[in-house]
């Protein structure tokens, strides 16, 4: 019988972007209070000389891992598509000091999502499984992310 155990670790981040040929207000450069919410699946360790017996993943690696891969990244930051026009809106704004990201996706929710998931994933020990990311854009919208949906 297996002991999985699915464990949660929430981050925040604030982050600035635009929409390129959206037909809304979202064209406009504007930013979030993003909220991360990441889970992971694994068994708890067994072996009772492990430092982290009891632990499917301790915490705080869990928490490196994140804030390396995407809180570090996006925080202050003004994510915009390399693949529009807005690439010249960024080079000026880098130009005059601003953190500027530059993805190769439109950066909504659901495609930085989906970054996300990558980058994470790429991380995690080999015993431990992305099980679900949660990207709340605002306290009413959010986009997730199951490796279930995606096997």
């Amino acid at each position: 019988m297996a002991n999985n155990i699915r464990i949660t670790k929430q981050f925040s981040f604030e982050t600035g972007h635009a929409l390129y040929g959206y037909d809304g207000k979202c064209k406009n450069v504007h930013g979030h209070s993003y909220k991360l919410s990441v889970t992971v699946i694994g068994q708890p360790i067994t072996d009772t000389n492990n430092v982290k017996y009891g632990m499917v993943i301790d915490f705080g690696d869990l928490k490196k891992i994140v804030k390396e891969e995407i809180v570090n990244v996006f925080d202050h930051a003004t994510v915009f598509n390399k693949n529009t026009p807005h690439v010249e809106l960024a080079k000026e704004l880098q130009d005059r000091g601003h953190n500027v990201l530059l993805v190769d996706y439109q950066p909504t929710s659901e495609m930085m999502v989906l970054d996300f998931a990558k980058k994470i994933g790429k991380r995690l020990p080999g015993h431990i499984k992305l099980h679900s990311l949660k990207l709340q854009e605002t306290d009413t919208s959010f986009a997730q992310w199951y490796q279930y949906d995606n096997i």
